[in-house]
């Protein structure tokens, strides 16, 4: 099962995408707009007397987008996919990124900032996730759906600007494991929960920036505040800059941040560069 799905992103992602810049939302039937990108270093030697290491790595993306803009309505679904691995040297492969990111939002446009919203977002991986020790060992943390990050929320959305999008509302969160429970378990039962379920509030805003015609801003700052720990704010945020430099190459630069109290005190931070081919798929 994990290997067809690796195979599927991977399928879908050689042709890779255009660079898509922002635009207002127009009045019309369902549109749908498919961009992916592939990245690929590989370095070999043999011989070679100034001394290095082999090495092949390769990250592959795709991020779609499929919206109905009515009067009344507007119903946006957005999808994000990526799948990475690098060899180094005698070291075997090992995974540098893996990312399923499911959002669906429906908006009732009540007025022209302030529109009441339904929504529910799915975020897991692809394949096994392994913490590596000093000497090479690695030790499995994670896998696909395993866990999976479920919310459904309800609340009120503003728009003050066209580039930017926030809203705010009562949401249901659900952790969902099957080996890893130490993301689902509490400490403070005595029996072993594979799904934890959370009622809170959560807020989430969302820039999209041309810079230039051929530079774009991606900004997602997530908050979730479960009601029974208001303290313990669960904090997700995902930052791309991407710059298209001729027809079918563009640089994007991406920084995500976790701060998840449960899983680890201490904020976890994932930076990449990436240049890469590119091509629209729809």
């Amino acid at each position: 099962m994990k290997t067809f799905f690796r195979l599927i992103l991977m399928v879908c992602s050689i042709p890779s995408l255009v660079f898509a810049q922002a635009k207002p939302d127009s009045l019309g039937p369902w549109n749908h707009k498919v961009v992916g990108t592939l990245t690929f270093t590989q370095v070999s030697y043999s011989n070679w007397a100034q001394g290095g290491q082999s090495a092949l790595a390769y990250t592959a993306t795709l991020d779609g987008r499929t919206q109905h803009n009515s009067e009344k309505t507007n119903w946006a679904t957005t999808y994000k996919f990526a799948y990475g691995q690098t060899s180094l040297g005698d070291q075997g492969r090992r995974k540098t990124d893996d990312k399923i990111d499911l959002q669906s939002v429906f908006t009732y446009k009540y007025g022209p900032y302030i529109n009441p919203y339904v929504s529910a977002t799915l975020k897991t991986q692809f394949a096994e996730g392994l913490n590596y020790d000093n000497e090479g060992h690695g030790t499995v943390v994670s896998g696909f759906f395993d866990p999976a990050f479920l919310t459904q929320a309800a609340g009120v959305g503003y728009q003050p600007l066209e580039v930017v999008k926030t809203r705010f509302g009562v949401a249901l969160r659900e952790i969902i494991t099957s080996k890893f429970r130490g993301y689902s378990d509490d400490p403070a039962t005595t029996r072993i929960e594979n799904v934890k379920i959370e009622a809170g509030m959560e807020w989430v805003t969302e820039v999209s920036l041309n810079i230039d015609d051929n530079a774009l801003l991606t900004s997602k700052l997530e908050l979730f505040s479960p009601f029974n720990k208001v303290d313990q704010v669960v904090v997700r945020g995902d930052n791309t800059f991407a710059v298209k430099v001729g027809k079918y190459i563009t640089v994007n630069l991406n920084v995500q941040f976790i701060n998840e109290q449960p899983v680890t005190p201490k904020t976890q931070v994932k930076q990449s560069l990436a240049v890469g081919l590119s091509y629209a798929l729809l």
